[in-house]
């Protein structure tokens, strides 16, 4: 649309009276990483983007840019800012395969696996009387992401996150 790539981020359908319907969307350019709300007529016609989609390797980050190498050549390296990334920064570990998305020769978008298992490094104890409640508590993983947790995760205890919410899903030991 533009000219430029956009991602649907959300969608619903609006039947009006009398005929055709019309689909609410909520967009995201890719480029820009600005999400716009648009109106669309089943007239509408796009243009598919040629988007490229390979696999990298993180390697290590440094202070705003993510460092990552092409899973065929690692000496082959380049670089992300951290807006690219956005939300999914603190879920990426070292040696982390993600997808990465291109439009004309420009990194647009990363992707990591939906669910990843991350270490708990620091988890506040769970206090006895706290046992009626099921509630939960803020951990700190080993990429340094804070996520909330049921009370029975302690420290050392491998979990499994899904990357598109930021939420723990399970427990794995």
């Amino acid at each position: 649309m533009d000219n430029q790539p956009y991602e649907i981020l959300e969608t619903s359908r609006m039947f009006k009276g009398r005929g055709h319907s019309v689909l609410q969307t909520k967009l995201k350019n890719l480029i820009s990483g600005n999400a716009v709300s648009r109106t669309l007529h089943p007239s509408d016609e796009f243009e598919e983007a040629e988007i490229e989609k390979t696999e990298a390797k993180f390697i290590y980050s440094h202070r705003d840019k993510f460092i990552f190498s092409d899973i065929k050549n690692p000496s082959q390296r380049f670089e992300i800012d951290k807006e690219q990334i956005s939300q999914q920064a603190k879920f990426l570990k070292t040696n982390q395969i993600v997808e990465i998305f291109k439009y004309k020769e420009k990194i647009i978008k990363i992707s990591l696996p939906v669910k990843i298992q991350l270490k708990v490094i620091e988890a506040p104890p769970s206090l006895k009387g706290e046992r009626a409640d099921a509630g939960s508590k803020a951990v700190i993983l080993e990429t340094q992401a804070k996520i909330n947790t049921p009370p029975f995760i302690r420290e050392g205890d491998i979990i499994e996150i899904n990357t598109e919410l930021g939420e723990y899903v399970r427990r794995i030991q």
